[in-house]
Protein backbone atom coordinates (compact mmCIF):
# COMPACT_ATOMS: atom_id res chain seq x y z
CA UNK A 1 0.00 0.00 0.00
CA UNK A 2 1.36 3.55 -0.91
CA UNK A 3 1.94 5.73 1.83
CA UNK A 4 -0.48 8.26 -0.07
CA UNK A 5 -3.26 6.02 0.12
CA UNK A 6 -2.41 4.86 4.01
CA UNK A 7 -2.41 8.39 5.16
CA UNK A 8 -6.07 9.30 3.41
CA UNK A 9 -7.13 7.88 6.23
CA UNK A 10 -7.24 11.51 7.68
CA UNK A 11 -9.21 13.54 5.57
CA UNK A 12 -8.28 17.45 6.58
CA UNK A 13 -4.73 16.01 7.13
CA UNK A 14 -2.26 18.27 4.57
CA UNK A 15 0.35 16.25 3.33
CA UNK A 16 2.49 17.22 0.69
CA UNK A 17 4.14 13.67 -0.01
CA UNK A 18 6.47 13.90 -2.87
CA UNK A 19 8.47 10.34 -2.36
CA UNK A 20 5.52 8.11 -2.27
CA UNK A 21 6.80 4.75 -0.68
CA UNK A 22 4.96 1.60 -0.79
CA UNK A 23 4.45 0.67 2.90
CA UNK A 24 5.26 -2.86 3.79
CA UNK A 25 4.48 -2.93 7.27
CA UNK A 26 3.41 -0.77 10.09
CA UNK A 27 5.93 -0.44 13.50
CA UNK A 28 6.14 1.10 16.54
CA UNK A 29 9.40 -0.24 18.02
CA UNK A 30 12.34 0.53 16.19
CA UNK A 31 14.07 -2.73 17.00
CA UNK A 32 10.95 -4.37 14.57
CA UNK A 33 11.61 -2.43 11.77
CA UNK A 34 12.84 -3.53 8.28
CA UNK A 35 12.73 -2.09 4.30
CA UNK A 36 9.64 -0.67 3.77
CA UNK A 37 8.49 -0.02 7.12
CA UNK A 38 6.02 3.01 8.01
CA UNK A 39 7.46 3.60 11.93
CA UNK A 40 4.91 5.48 14.18
CA UNK A 41 6.60 7.50 17.07
CA UNK A 42 4.57 6.97 20.13
CA UNK A 43 4.75 9.04 23.51
CA UNK A 44 4.62 6.13 26.31
CA UNK A 45 5.10 5.70 29.93
CA UNK A 46 8.67 5.42 30.00
CA UNK A 47 10.60 6.14 26.68
CA UNK A 48 9.00 8.47 23.66
CA UNK A 49 9.49 7.10 20.56
CA UNK A 50 10.45 10.34 18.29
CA UNK A 51 13.86 9.65 20.15
CA UNK A 52 13.93 6.33 18.50
CA UNK A 53 12.85 8.14 15.05
CA UNK A 54 16.14 8.09 13.78
CA UNK A 55 17.59 4.30 14.60
CA UNK A 56 13.82 3.11 13.03
CA UNK A 57 15.16 4.94 9.36
CA UNK A 58 18.70 3.59 9.64
CA UNK A 59 16.86 0.11 10.09
CA UNK A 60 14.71 0.85 7.45
CA UNK A 61 12.06 2.86 7.67
CA UNK A 62 10.46 4.37 4.59
CA UNK A 63 8.56 7.17 6.24
CA UNK A 64 7.39 8.03 10.11
CA UNK A 65 4.23 9.30 11.70
CA UNK A 66 5.28 12.26 14.19
CA UNK A 67 3.69 14.44 16.58
CA UNK A 68 6.81 16.99 15.87
CA UNK A 69 8.63 18.16 13.44
CA UNK A 70 12.06 15.52 12.85
CA UNK A 71 14.70 15.92 10.92
CA UNK A 72 14.84 12.93 9.01
CA UNK A 73 15.67 11.90 4.92
CA UNK A 74 12.33 10.17 4.70
CA UNK A 75 8.50 11.68 4.86
CA UNK A 76 7.61 12.36 8.18
CA UNK A 77 3.63 12.89 8.78
CA UNK A 78 2.69 15.28 11.82
CA UNK A 79 -0.29 14.10 13.54
CA UNK A 80 -1.91 15.47 16.37
CA UNK A 81 -2.30 12.30 18.41
CA UNK A 82 0.20 9.50 17.07
CA UNK A 83 -1.52 6.63 19.68
CA UNK A 84 -4.75 7.68 18.02
CA UNK A 85 -3.51 8.05 14.24
CA UNK A 86 -1.87 4.18 14.60
CA UNK A 87 -5.24 3.01 15.31
CA UNK A 88 -6.77 3.88 12.56
CA UNK A 89 -3.76 3.39 10.31
CA UNK A 90 -3.47 -0.31 11.36
CA UNK A 91 -7.15 -0.80 10.91
CA UNK A 92 -6.85 0.75 7.56
CA UNK A 93 -3.68 -1.20 6.20
CA UNK A 94 -4.78 -4.13 7.19
CA UNK A 95 -8.08 -3.58 5.47
CA UNK A 96 -10.76 -3.89 8.81
CA UNK A 97 -10.47 -7.00 9.81
CA UNK A 98 -13.42 -6.82 12.43
CA UNK A 99 -15.64 -6.49 9.74
CA UNK A 100 -15.03 -10.09 8.98
CA UNK A 101 -15.28 -11.19 12.45
CA UNK A 102 -18.21 -11.68 14.94
CA UNK A 103 -16.56 -9.74 17.77
CA UNK A 104 -17.46 -9.95 21.36
CA UNK A 105 -16.16 -7.55 24.16
CA UNK A 106 -15.85 -8.08 27.81
CA UNK A 107 -15.27 -5.74 30.02
CA UNK A 108 -15.42 -4.51 33.72
CA UNK A 109 -13.04 -5.40 36.97
CA UNK A 110 -13.36 -8.94 37.33
CA UNK A 111 -14.30 -11.63 35.46
CA UNK A 112 -13.36 -10.41 31.80
CA UNK A 113 -10.57 -13.71 31.30
CA UNK A 114 -13.34 -15.88 32.79
CA UNK A 115 -16.10 -15.14 30.70
CA UNK A 116 -14.27 -14.58 27.36
CA UNK A 117 -12.48 -18.27 28.45
CA UNK A 118 -16.45 -19.31 28.88
CA UNK A 119 -17.74 -18.15 25.90
CA UNK A 120 -14.53 -19.92 23.65
CA UNK A 121 -16.07 -23.14 25.00
CA UNK A 122 -19.32 -22.73 24.33
CA UNK A 123 -18.81 -21.42 20.77
CA UNK A 124 -16.26 -24.26 19.80
CA UNK A 125 -18.49 -26.97 20.80
CA UNK A 126 -21.23 -25.59 18.64
CA UNK A 127 -19.43 -25.80 15.62
CA UNK A 128 -17.52 -22.19 15.98
CA UNK A 129 -13.83 -21.27 15.02
CA UNK A 130 -12.39 -18.57 17.78
CA UNK A 131 -10.14 -16.46 18.29
CA UNK A 132 -9.48 -15.25 22.09
CA UNK A 133 -7.40 -11.80 23.02
CA UNK A 134 -7.03 -11.58 26.89
CA UNK A 135 -5.00 -11.49 30.06
CA UNK A 136 -3.70 -15.05 29.92
CA UNK A 137 -2.76 -14.65 25.88
CA UNK A 138 -3.94 -14.69 22.09
CA UNK A 139 -5.19 -17.32 20.56
CA UNK A 140 -5.93 -17.98 17.03
CA UNK A 141 -7.66 -21.09 16.51
CA UNK A 142 -5.45 -23.56 18.87
CA UNK A 143 -2.21 -21.42 18.01
CA UNK A 144 -1.66 -19.45 21.18
CA UNK A 145 0.73 -15.86 21.15
CA UNK A 146 2.17 -14.88 24.33
CA UNK A 147 0.25 -10.87 24.93
CA UNK A 148 1.56 -8.40 27.50
CA UNK A 149 -1.40 -6.42 28.40
CA UNK A 150 -5.12 -7.11 28.66
CA UNK A 151 -6.02 -5.71 25.60
CA UNK A 152 -3.12 -5.14 23.29
CA UNK A 153 -1.99 -1.67 21.98
CA UNK A 154 -4.04 -1.16 18.36
CA UNK A 155 -1.67 -2.23 15.93
CA UNK A 156 -1.00 -5.69 17.50
CA UNK A 157 -4.58 -5.89 18.02
CA UNK A 158 -5.18 -4.84 14.33
CA UNK A 159 -2.62 -7.38 12.98
CA UNK A 160 -4.07 -10.68 15.53
CA UNK A 161 -7.59 -9.49 13.91
CA UNK A 162 -5.85 -9.88 10.50
CA UNK A 163 -4.38 -12.94 11.71
CA UNK A 164 -7.58 -14.38 12.40
CA UNK A 165 -9.19 -13.24 9.49
CA UNK A 166 -6.65 -15.47 7.31
CA UNK A 167 -6.90 -18.22 9.71
CA UNK A 168 -10.39 -18.69 8.50
CA UNK A 169 -11.62 -17.50 12.51
CA UNK A 170 -15.52 -16.24 12.61
CA UNK A 171 -15.74 -15.51 16.50
CA UNK A 172 -13.47 -13.13 18.36
CA UNK A 173 -13.70 -13.11 22.05
CA UNK A 174 -11.62 -10.20 23.82
CA UNK A 175 -10.37 -8.47 26.87
CA UNK A 176 -11.43 -4.94 26.81
CA UNK A 177 -9.53 -2.94 29.45
CA UNK A 178 -10.41 0.53 30.70
CA UNK A 179 -6.72 1.63 29.82
CA UNK A 180 -7.09 0.17 26.19
CA UNK A 181 -10.66 1.72 25.36
CA UNK A 182 -9.57 5.50 27.67
CA UNK A 183 -6.57 5.47 25.15
CA UNK A 184 -7.73 4.51 21.87
CA UNK A 185 -6.41 1.28 21.46
CA UNK A 186 -9.37 -0.48 20.41
CA UNK A 187 -10.23 2.17 17.87
CA UNK A 188 -11.66 0.95 14.18
CA UNK A 189 -12.77 -2.51 16.11
CA UNK A 190 -16.19 -3.16 14.88
CA UNK A 191 -17.78 -4.72 18.24
CA UNK A 192 -21.43 -7.06 17.67
CA UNK A 193 -21.38 -7.74 21.48
CA UNK A 194 -20.31 -5.96 24.60
CA UNK A 195 -20.73 -7.54 28.07
CA UNK A 196 -20.17 -5.26 31.18
CA UNK A 197 -19.03 -7.79 34.14
CA UNK A 198 -18.94 -5.60 37.34
CA UNK A 199 -17.50 -2.11 38.60
CA UNK A 200 -15.22 -2.32 41.69
CA UNK A 201 -12.33 -0.39 42.81
CA UNK A 202 -9.14 -0.71 40.76
CA UNK A 203 -6.95 1.17 38.71
CA UNK A 204 -7.94 4.67 40.42
CA UNK A 205 -3.93 5.45 39.95
CA UNK A 206 -4.52 5.78 36.14
CA UNK A 207 -8.36 7.02 36.41
CA UNK A 208 -8.44 8.73 39.92
CA UNK A 209 -12.37 8.39 40.34
CA UNK A 210 -14.76 5.55 39.83
CA UNK A 211 -16.80 7.98 37.99
CA UNK A 212 -14.19 8.30 35.40
CA UNK A 213 -13.60 4.31 35.48
CA UNK A 214 -17.08 3.90 34.79
CA UNK A 215 -16.49 6.61 31.68
CA UNK A 216 -13.90 4.56 30.17
CA UNK A 217 -15.69 1.19 30.70
CA UNK A 218 -18.35 3.05 29.14
CA UNK A 219 -16.64 3.45 26.22
CA UNK A 220 -17.25 -0.08 25.19
CA UNK A 221 -20.95 0.92 24.87
CA UNK A 222 -20.77 3.73 23.25
CA UNK A 223 -18.50 2.27 20.49
CA UNK A 224 -21.28 -0.18 19.60
CA UNK A 225 -22.52 2.71 17.24
CA UNK A 226 -25.88 4.84 17.11
CA UNK A 227 -28.08 2.79 14.95
CA UNK A 228 -29.43 -0.30 16.10
CA UNK A 229 -27.78 -3.16 13.50
CA UNK A 230 -27.67 -6.25 15.19
CA UNK A 231 -25.55 -5.07 17.87
CA UNK A 232 -25.87 -6.07 21.41
CA UNK A 233 -24.98 -4.86 25.35
CA UNK A 234 -25.31 -7.39 27.52
CA UNK A 235 -25.12 -5.75 31.18
CA UNK A 236 -24.96 -7.38 34.93
CA UNK A 237 -27.64 -5.15 36.45
CA UNK A 238 -26.76 -6.23 40.04
CA UNK A 239 -24.30 -4.08 39.57
CA UNK A 240 -25.77 -0.47 39.95
CA UNK A 241 -22.95 0.85 37.06
CA UNK A 242 -25.16 -1.08 34.47
CA UNK A 243 -27.70 1.86 35.09
CA UNK A 244 -25.63 4.42 33.89
CA UNK A 245 -24.23 1.63 31.33
CA UNK A 246 -27.92 1.42 29.39
CA UNK A 247 -27.76 5.49 29.25
CA UNK A 248 -24.94 4.88 27.37
CA UNK A 249 -25.79 3.06 24.39
CA UNK A 250 -28.10 2.83 21.77
CA UNK A 251 -27.59 -1.13 21.32
CA UNK A 252 -30.02 -3.98 22.24
CA UNK A 253 -29.80 -4.40 26.01
CA UNK A 254 -29.61 -8.01 27.60
CA UNK A 255 -29.50 -8.37 31.06
CA UNK A 256 -28.57 -10.92 33.21
CA UNK A 257 -28.63 -11.24 37.36
CA UNK A 258 -29.06 -13.93 40.27
CA UNK A 259 -31.03 -11.12 42.53
CA UNK A 260 -33.25 -9.26 39.87
CA UNK A 261 -35.45 -9.64 37.07
CA UNK A 262 -33.53 -10.67 34.42
CA UNK A 263 -33.46 -11.42 30.80
CA UNK A 264 -30.52 -14.38 31.65
CA UNK A 265 -30.83 -15.59 35.41
CA UNK A 266 -29.76 -17.90 38.20
CA UNK A 267 -31.80 -18.66 41.04
CA UNK A 268 -31.24 -22.11 43.84
CA UNK A 269 -27.60 -21.82 43.54
CA UNK A 270 -26.50 -24.84 45.06
CA UNK A 271 -22.08 -24.82 45.78
CA UNK A 272 -20.28 -27.73 46.91
CA UNK A 273 -16.25 -28.45 47.03
CA UNK A 274 -16.67 -30.36 43.19
CA UNK A 275 -19.06 -27.34 41.56
CA UNK A 276 -22.16 -25.33 41.11
CA UNK A 277 -25.43 -26.39 40.44
CA UNK A 278 -28.50 -23.83 39.82
CA UNK A 279 -31.28 -23.05 37.87
CA UNK A 280 -30.69 -21.03 34.50
CA UNK A 281 -33.33 -19.36 33.35
CA UNK A 282 -32.79 -17.83 29.43
CA UNK A 283 -36.04 -15.67 28.24
CA UNK A 284 -38.48 -17.59 30.43
CA UNK A 285 -36.83 -20.85 29.96
CA UNK A 286 -35.35 -22.67 32.75
CA UNK A 287 -32.94 -25.69 32.66
CA UNK A 288 -31.30 -27.61 35.11
CA UNK A 289 -27.46 -26.59 35.33
CA UNK A 290 -24.53 -28.45 36.93
CA UNK A 291 -21.15 -26.82 36.71
CA UNK A 292 -17.59 -27.95 37.57
CA UNK A 293 -16.72 -23.90 38.09
CA UNK A 294 -17.02 -23.26 41.76
CA UNK A 295 -18.58 -20.12 43.31
CA UNK A 296 -21.32 -17.51 43.10
CA UNK A 297 -18.58 -15.21 41.20
CA UNK A 298 -18.39 -17.79 38.33
CA UNK A 299 -21.81 -18.05 38.11
CA UNK A 300 -22.19 -14.24 37.17
CA UNK A 301 -19.40 -15.23 34.50
CA UNK A 302 -21.17 -18.05 33.37
CA UNK A 303 -24.82 -16.06 32.86
CA UNK A 304 -22.59 -13.27 31.16
CA UNK A 305 -20.97 -15.82 28.84
CA UNK A 306 -24.66 -17.49 28.38
CA UNK A 307 -25.95 -14.09 27.39
CA UNK A 308 -23.70 -13.35 24.77
CA UNK A 309 -23.68 -16.81 23.45
CA UNK A 310 -27.24 -16.50 22.75
CA UNK A 311 -27.73 -13.04 21.38
CA UNK A 312 -24.71 -14.68 19.00
CA UNK A 313 -27.07 -17.22 17.72
CA UNK A 314 -26.01 -20.35 19.98
CA UNK A 315 -29.66 -22.12 20.71
CA UNK A 316 -30.34 -22.71 24.34
CA UNK A 317 -29.99 -25.91 24.60
CA UNK A 318 -26.81 -26.04 22.66
CA UNK A 319 -25.38 -23.20 25.31
CA UNK A 320 -26.74 -25.48 28.35
CA UNK A 321 -25.49 -28.89 27.03
CA UNK A 322 -21.96 -27.02 26.46
CA UNK A 323 -22.16 -25.81 30.09
CA UNK A 324 -22.05 -28.83 31.45
CA UNK A 325 -18.97 -29.91 29.55
CA UNK A 326 -16.85 -27.22 30.99
CA UNK A 327 -13.97 -27.50 32.71
CA UNK A 328 -11.81 -25.55 35.31
CA UNK A 329 -9.91 -22.27 34.04
CA UNK A 330 -6.67 -22.29 34.60
CA UNK A 331 -5.37 -19.79 37.58
CA UNK A 332 -8.88 -19.39 38.62
CA UNK A 333 -9.67 -21.11 41.14
CA UNK A 334 -7.84 -23.65 40.43
CA UNK A 335 -6.98 -26.46 42.90
CA UNK A 336 -3.55 -28.03 43.73
CA UNK A 337 -3.56 -31.35 45.00
CA UNK A 338 -0.50 -34.10 44.77
CA UNK A 339 -2.09 -37.23 46.47
CA UNK A 340 -4.83 -38.86 48.59
CA UNK A 341 -3.14 -38.12 51.86
CA UNK A 342 -3.15 -34.88 51.08
CA UNK A 343 -6.37 -33.85 53.50
CA UNK A 344 -6.18 -30.23 53.07
CA UNK A 345 -7.50 -28.15 49.84
CA UNK A 346 -5.22 -25.55 48.05
CA UNK A 347 -6.23 -23.33 45.63
CA UNK A 348 -4.78 -20.93 43.01
CA UNK A 349 -6.77 -17.63 41.99
CA UNK A 350 -5.89 -14.47 40.18
CA UNK A 351 -7.50 -12.23 42.67
CA UNK A 352 -5.85 -9.07 43.14
CA UNK A 353 -8.68 -6.70 43.98
CA UNK A 354 -10.61 -6.52 47.46
CA UNK A 355 -13.91 -7.31 45.33
CA UNK A 356 -12.57 -10.77 43.61
CA UNK A 357 -10.61 -11.56 46.58
CA UNK A 358 -13.76 -11.45 48.82
CA UNK A 359 -15.24 -13.57 46.42
CA UNK A 360 -12.95 -16.23 46.46
CA UNK A 361 -12.58 -16.26 50.09
CA UNK A 362 -16.85 -16.08 51.21
CA UNK A 363 -16.65 -19.27 48.76
CA UNK A 364 -14.21 -20.79 50.74
CA UNK A 365 -15.50 -20.13 53.96
CA UNK A 366 -18.79 -22.13 52.33
CA UNK A 367 -17.02 -24.98 51.64
CA UNK A 368 -14.12 -25.10 54.56
CA UNK A 369 -14.50 -28.05 56.95
CA UNK A 370 -11.89 -26.09 59.24
CA UNK A 371 -10.13 -22.42 58.92
CA UNK A 372 -8.88 -20.40 55.74
CA UNK A 373 -5.80 -19.20 55.19
CA UNK A 374 -5.07 -16.64 52.41
CA UNK A 375 -1.46 -15.78 50.97
CA UNK A 376 -1.74 -12.11 49.33
CA UNK A 377 0.55 -9.44 48.44
CA UNK A 378 -0.36 -5.93 46.34
CA UNK A 379 1.55 -5.32 42.93
CA UNK A 380 4.49 -2.65 42.85
CA UNK A 381 3.48 0.41 40.84
CA UNK A 382 -0.17 0.36 40.46
CA UNK A 383 -3.06 1.82 43.15
CA UNK A 384 -1.38 2.28 46.02
CA UNK A 385 -5.29 3.10 47.45
CA UNK A 386 -6.64 -0.98 47.27
CA UNK A 387 -3.65 -1.99 49.38
CA UNK A 388 -5.57 -1.28 53.23
CA UNK A 389 -8.57 -2.46 51.64
CA UNK A 390 -7.00 -5.76 49.98
CA UNK A 391 -5.31 -6.68 53.39
CA UNK A 392 -8.96 -5.56 55.11
CA UNK A 393 -10.51 -8.40 53.42
CA UNK A 394 -7.80 -10.94 53.87
CA UNK A 395 -8.00 -10.61 57.63
CA UNK A 396 -11.63 -10.18 57.85
CA UNK A 397 -12.45 -12.91 55.72
CA UNK A 398 -10.23 -15.89 56.57
CA UNK A 399 -8.37 -17.20 60.02
CA UNK A 400 -4.80 -16.43 59.11
CA UNK A 401 -3.21 -13.97 56.22
CA UNK A 402 -0.14 -13.95 55.17
CA UNK A 403 1.19 -11.23 53.52
CA UNK A 404 3.76 -11.29 50.98
CA UNK A 405 5.26 -9.67 47.81
CA UNK A 406 2.99 -10.07 44.35
CA UNK A 407 5.01 -8.34 41.92
CA UNK A 408 6.97 -5.47 43.69
CA UNK A 409 8.07 -4.17 40.10
CA UNK A 410 9.62 -0.74 41.04
CA UNK A 411 8.86 -0.56 44.56
CA UNK A 412 10.30 -1.65 47.81
CA UNK A 413 7.83 -5.03 48.84
CA UNK A 414 8.45 -4.27 52.72
CA UNK A 415 6.60 -0.82 51.57
CA UNK A 416 4.30 -2.25 50.16
CA UNK A 417 3.43 -4.69 52.66
CA UNK A 418 3.39 -1.55 55.07
CA UNK A 419 1.01 0.47 52.61
CA UNK A 420 -1.37 -2.84 53.51
CA UNK A 421 -1.62 -3.08 57.19
CA UNK A 422 -2.08 0.51 57.43
CA UNK A 423 -5.22 1.17 59.72
CA UNK A 424 -6.33 -2.36 58.85
CA UNK A 425 -9.03 -3.76 61.80
CA UNK A 426 -7.40 -6.79 62.49
CA UNK A 427 -4.68 -8.42 63.58
CA UNK A 428 -4.69 -12.03 62.26
CA UNK A 429 -1.76 -11.79 59.86
CA UNK A 430 1.82 -13.01 59.11
CA UNK A 431 4.07 -11.22 57.25
CA UNK A 432 6.78 -12.77 54.84
CA UNK A 433 8.04 -11.07 51.80
CA UNK A 434 9.90 -13.74 50.60
CA UNK A 435 6.84 -14.94 48.56
CA UNK A 436 7.88 -18.53 47.93
CA UNK A 437 8.62 -18.53 51.81
CA UNK A 438 5.20 -17.24 52.68
CA UNK A 439 3.17 -20.11 50.78
CA UNK A 440 5.99 -23.19 52.23
CA UNK A 441 4.62 -21.23 55.97
CA UNK A 442 1.07 -21.11 55.16
CA UNK A 443 1.20 -24.91 53.83
CA UNK A 444 3.18 -26.48 56.67
CA UNK A 445 0.64 -25.09 58.86
CA UNK A 446 -2.23 -26.40 57.31
CA UNK A 447 -4.39 -28.89 59.26
CA UNK A 448 -6.56 -31.13 58.11
CA UNK A 449 -9.78 -29.28 56.11
CA UNK A 450 -8.24 -26.32 55.72
CA UNK A 451 -8.77 -24.34 52.81
CA UNK A 452 -5.61 -22.22 51.49
CA UNK A 453 -6.13 -19.64 48.95
CA UNK A 454 -2.83 -18.23 47.35
CA UNK A 455 -4.20 -15.21 45.96
CA UNK A 456 -3.32 -12.75 43.41
CA UNK A 457 -1.20 -14.44 40.32
CA UNK A 458 -3.12 -16.93 39.47
CA UNK A 459 -2.10 -18.55 35.90
CA UNK A 460 1.03 -15.70 35.77
CA UNK A 461 4.47 -18.14 35.37
CA UNK A 462 6.68 -15.03 36.20
CA UNK A 463 7.44 -12.39 39.37
CA UNK A 464 8.24 -9.05 38.26
CA UNK A 465 11.32 -7.34 40.50
CA UNK A 466 13.08 -3.69 39.70
CA UNK A 467 15.73 -5.43 38.03
CA UNK A 468 14.70 -8.57 37.04
CA UNK A 469 11.82 -11.24 36.11
CA UNK A 470 11.96 -14.76 37.64
CA UNK A 471 10.29 -17.80 36.40
CA UNK A 472 7.39 -18.31 39.54
CA UNK A 473 4.55 -20.50 39.11
CA UNK A 474 2.64 -20.08 42.30
CA UNK A 475 1.15 -23.55 41.43
CA UNK A 476 4.51 -25.27 40.93
CA UNK A 477 5.68 -23.83 44.25
CA UNK A 478 1.87 -24.69 46.19
CA UNK A 479 2.60 -28.68 44.63
CA UNK A 480 6.21 -29.01 45.90
CA UNK A 481 5.17 -27.32 49.22
CA UNK A 482 2.56 -29.79 49.75
CA UNK A 483 5.05 -33.10 49.35
CA UNK A 484 7.01 -31.52 51.59
CA UNK A 485 4.50 -31.08 54.07
CA UNK A 486 2.78 -34.65 53.26
CA UNK A 487 6.26 -35.94 54.03
CA UNK A 488 7.15 -34.69 57.05
CA UNK A 489 3.68 -35.78 58.19
CA UNK A 490 4.43 -39.37 57.58
CA UNK A 491 7.43 -39.78 58.52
Amino acid sequence: MKLSELVNVFPFLQVDVKEDPIIQQIEMDHRQVKAGTLFICINGYTVDGHDFAKNAVENGAVAVIAEKPLALDVPVIIVKDSRRAMARLANHFYHNPTKNLHLIGVTGTNGKTSTTLILEHIFQRNAKKTGVIGTMYAKVGQEKIETKNTTPESLLLQQTFQRMVHHQVDTALMEVSSHALESGRTFGCDFNVAVFTNLTPDHLDYHKTMEDYLNAKGLLFAQLGSQYDGKFAVLNIDDPASQKLMKMTSAEIITYSIHHNADISAKNIQLSAKGTMFELTIFNQTYQVDVQLIGKFNVYNILAAVAAAYVSGIPKEDIVKSLSELKGIAGRFETVKVNEKQDFTVVVDYAHTSDSLKNVLETVQELAQSSVKVVVGCGGNRDRSKRPVMAEVATKYAEQAYFTSDNPRGEDPNKIIDDMIKGISYSNYMIEVDRKKAIYDAISSAQSGDIIVIAGKGHETYQIFSDQTIHFDDREIAYEAIKERIRHVNI
